[in-house]
């Protein structure tokens, strides 16, 4: 099957190859009413193996031993050193002023890996150097990044249904947190650099916590004094924990983290995060832990190729005719001819083919039949 070149040269068109000779030429031109574009999205689970929740929160022993360790601390679903073992998300400890780490040049005041942390997310998020993170209506000067490995998602993480389960004592369901974040409230997204943020709050699978005067969150969903438990910005696979919503007491929303912000001392702040999520997965029920899904856009053209009564009857195999005389070689082929369609082309303005769609079965034809093939393409 063929198109013909568009009658407009500004536009590329897309073309049908031919094994069957037509009345309308080698090519038919495909109209604006001949595609149809489709958007489809596609939801799973973020954690290696298609797993919802992870609940076993292991780091590795050679990283704890390394200069990185000062900057981030990866997080893998088992053992480090286990064939199966992937890195899922990394903590990292960030604070404007460096507190919590050790100088890298003693002589420059304030170069620490805690300061470099929070100038990088800053111009990620942010975009400049003088912005300040906002949670909620809370100016935080720390807080506690979660960057989601890239293996783990293919485009982005889908907001309002997610669970963190994270627990300031050894035994989960005691000085414990659930949150998710506000995106099924606010469905009008707020913007930064980095795309859409949404604020992390008391609550499960985009469901705030009731909150008010009997509780230690306000209606929010936020802590009382310390705004909301920070960022996700899913365009990123990104979270932001506010530390000092954290660090609160229980009667405050908190869970007492005890981040530490020594000056020119290691405090191993993202250490703390990790067991904290560790505990609520170890020690709490088979759906507690750390639940987080994926969303693909997947796009797809469909392309209606049609093949009229009186087109693509006619072979275009050179066996078809007589290489001697021109003349076509079965008299059965001039009175009720039939072909056998099986492959379709897509060729653009300047008959160079884009795409190719093969047929499962050969589909026949002659002039008491006509043909319509859809073909789709996924990108």
């Amino acid at each position: 099957m063929a198109l013909a070149p568009t009658n407009t040269p500004s536009t590329p068109a897309r073309r049908i190859p031919s094994t069957a000779g037509g009345t309308r030429g080698a090519y038919i031109t495909l109209d604006a009413s001949d595609k149809v574009l489709s958007t489809d999205s596609v939801t799973a689970a973020m954690w290696s193996d298609n797993t919802p929740t992870l609940q076993v929160f292991q780091t590795s022993s050679a990283q704890v031993t390394s200069a990185v360790k000062e900057y981030y601390t990866s997080v893998f679903q088992t053992a480090s050193t286990g064939v199966t073992a992937a890195i899922q998300f990394d903590v990292a400890y960030a604070n404007s002023k460096g507190s919590g780490s050790v100088p890298l040049n003693a002589l420059v005041v304030g170069t620490t890996p805690t300061r470099i942390n929070y100038g990088s997310y800053r111009n990620l998020v942010l975009g400049d150097e003088n912005a300040t993170f906002i949670f909620g209506n809370y100016s935080a000067s720390d807080f506690y990044a979660l960057p989601i490995e890239r293996a783990r998602y293919k485009q982005a993480i889908l907001p309002g249904t997610w669970t963190m389960n994270i627990s300031g004592s050894g035994l989960a369901g005691t000085n414990e947190l659930v949150l998710t974040d506000d995106s099924v409230v606010n469905t009008v997204a707020q913007f930064s650099d980095a795309g859409r943020y949404y604020n992390i709050i008391s609550g499960s699978a985009g469901v705030i916590t009731p909150g008010g005067a009997t509780t230690a969150m306000d209606a929010n969903g936020w802590t009382i004094n310390s705004g909301s438990y920070g960022w996700i910005l899913p365009d990123v696979n990104l979270l932001l924990l506010n530390a000092a919503a954290f660090d609160g007491a229980t009667a405050a929303g908190g869970i007492a983290l005890s981040t530490a912000t020594s000056n020119g001392t290691w405090d191993d702040n993202s250490a703390k995060v990790v067991d904290a999520l560790a505990v609520a997965g170890k020690f709490g029920s088979a759906t507690k832990g750390f639940t987080l899904n994926s969303k693909e856009d997947l796009s797809s053209d469909f392309i209606f190729c049609r093949a009229k009564s009186q087109e693509y009857n006619y072979s275009s195999n050179p066996s078809f005719i007589s290489s001697s005389t021109g003349a076509i070689l079965f008299d059965s082929f001039i009175d009720n001819p039939t072909t056998y369609i099986t492959t379709v082309g897509l060729y653009n303005q300047s008959q160079e083919l884009l795409a190719v769609a093969k047929l499962s079965r050969p589909l026949e034809k002659d002039f008491t039949k006509e043909l319509l093939v859809r073909v789709k393409l996924d990108f």
